[in-house]
Formats: structure tokens, C-alpha cells, sequence
């Protein structure tokens, strides 16, 4: 299990001073909507040449103009970039041969999904990644962060979690064994990111074989 550190509802400054304090703990760090709205490519670009270790995902949540719009994340360095589950088929596909294309992958965010047969229909497209995401006004209603995983139950892809997701709640969202784990003001907002980094990280390794 891959630990992914989101950056959202952050300045410049403070996107870079999070990801030096906690980066020998994560494996991921994604560059959330809200930031990419403000800074564009050019954060995403900086990112890359400051931790070029690291996986970079940048939080796109395309909807339409998929290749144009996937090309933009892949060339200026992401390694993984998102699409929504709400977006035209043809949508989602025109991304997936993007990144095939880049050689980069394709995540599709379920957010607000919540029926079995369009993450069959999802499924089918092979993305590389199912996103299964509580959003954050969700969060506010007491939707728990491993609910999605009762509807994508025997699908083989590979699939992300991410939903308010804290020290506390980490175990019972791990025993699912989802291939990412995705936190943000858990670590974003922590008087010590770096040591709660370290302890998610020691969770994820603890329960990764069950």
C-alpha cells in the first residue's frame, strides 16, 4: 500500500514546505484541484524538478477535452492524473490512451458514484486506477472513508481511497488493502506531519498482507 500526501486548500509555499517535511514517508504527492486552479501547470512542473523520486499525481478531475487536458498533467511531469466517473465514456478513454501514450496512468475518480453497474462500465475501460473518493461536504453528512469499497467488491483494478481519512480511522480503512491510501489534513494540518507520516506509514506496512 502506497501512502499519497494530497495538497489542497494550500499556498505555494506551504505545498512545498509539507512535502519536504514528510517526503521519506510518502510514496505519492498529488497536487490537489483547488491548487492546480490557482497555479496552473507551473506548480505541477516545480514539484517535479524539486522531489523527482516521487510519484506526482495531479488531481485534474477531467471532464471533457481528454486528451488535451491529460496532456497537459503528463507533460508537465505527472506521473498519474485524474478523470471523473461522471465524464463520457469516450472521455475517459481519449485519457487512458493519453497516458498509455506517456507512458503515465490514468486514475478515475468515483466521487458521488455509487452504483455497481457504472464502475462495471468504468472497469471495463481498464483505467489504471478506480478512485474510490468521499468527498468533502460527504464528510460532513458522517460518511465513513472505506464505505465505497462495498460496490467495486471482486474488481481486480487497482484502486485508491481517500475521504478524511486520519491516524485513527487508517487501520480500518488498510484491512481493505487498497493499493493507495490518500490523506490530506491529516497531514497538511498536523502540529507534526512528519511524525504522523511516519506512523500511517508503519500501519500501511503492518496490515499490508493482512
Amino acid at each position: 500500500m502506497k501512502l499519497q500526501l494530497a495538497l489542497d486548500r494550500l499556498d505555494w509555499d506551504e505545498c512545498f514546505r509539507i512535502v519536504y517535511e514528510v517526503d521519506e514517508y510518502i510514496d505519492i504527492v498529488e497536487i490537489g484541484t483547488g491548487v492546480i486552479k490557482e497555479y496552473g501547470m507551473s506548480i505541477v512542473r516545480e514539484l517535479r524538478k524539486a522531489f523527482p523520486h516521487h510519484i506526482l499525481l495531479a488531481d485534474m478531475k477531467i471532464c471533457d477535452a481528454g486528451r488535451h487536458e491529460a496532456t497537459q498533467a503528463f507533460a508537465s511531469g505527472a506521473d498519474i492524473a485524474t478523470v471523473m466517473a461522471f465524464a463520457p465514456p469516450a472521455t475517459i478513454q481519449e485519457t487512458i490512451v493519453t497516458a498509455r501514450e506517456h507512458g503515465a496512468e490514468m486514475m478515475v475518480d468515483l466521487l458521488g458514484v455509487s452504483e455497481r453497474n457504472k464502475v462495471e462500465e468504468i472497469n471495463e475501460l481498464q483505467p489504471d486506477y478506480l478512485g474510490l473518493h468521499v468527498g468533502k461536504d460527504e464528510q460532513k453528512t458522517g460518511k465513513k472513508a472505506d464505505s465505497p469499497f462495498a460496490f467495486v467488491e471482486g474488481m481486480t483494478l487497482k484502486k485508491a481511497i481517500a475521504g478524511g481519512i486520519t491516524l485513527e480511522t487508517l487501520p480500518d480503512v488498510s484491512r481493505h488493502q487498497p493499493d493507495i491510501v490518500i490523506v490530506g489534513s491529516a497531514l497538511t494540518k498536523a502540529t507534526n506531519p512528519k511524525q504522523v507520516a511516519k506512523e500511517m506509514k508503519a500501519i500501511l506496512k503492518e496490515n499490508k498482507n493482512g
